[in-house]
């Protein structure tokens, strides 16, 4: 079994920055594209940034110039660096993993974490 945590979110000012983190645990013999989703109330998820295990990096629109995806290979973990946070920015930051391959010849695909509340204040 592999299971994703994040961690990092939390309530900040309008102007400030976060870290997210989230680390895979289990079994694992590779991950494919990571990425971060987050999903506001009323609004349907959408995706953050992602980067893939050569990293090569993708973002939103809404979070170029302020946000900054790295992963660490090594600790199967991928962070989410944001600055001058928004207001809209407020939402339940979702990690995900593309595929993940473990050691025991077994693959989860599209795997989800649990979520990370992040509420920006103006």
């Amino acid at each position: 079994q592999v299971q994703l945590v994040e961690s990092g979110g939390g309530l900040v000012q309008a102007g400030g920055s976060l870290r997210l983190s989230c680390a895979a645990s289990g079994s694992i013999f590779s991950i494919s594209t990571m990425g971060w989703y987050r999903q506001a109330p009323g609004k349907q998820r959408e995706l953050v940034a992602a980067i893939t295990s050569g990293g090569s990096t993708n973002y939103a629109d809404s979070v170029k110039g302020r946000g900054t995806i790295s992963r660490d290979n090594a600790k199967n973990t991928v962070y989410l660096q944001m600055n001058s946070l928004r207001p809209e920015d407020t939402a339940v930051y979702y990690c995900n993993a593309e595929s993940i391959y473990t050691d025991y010849d077994v693959a989860y695909y599209d795997y989800w974490g649990q979520g990370t509340q992040v509420t920006v204040s103006s």
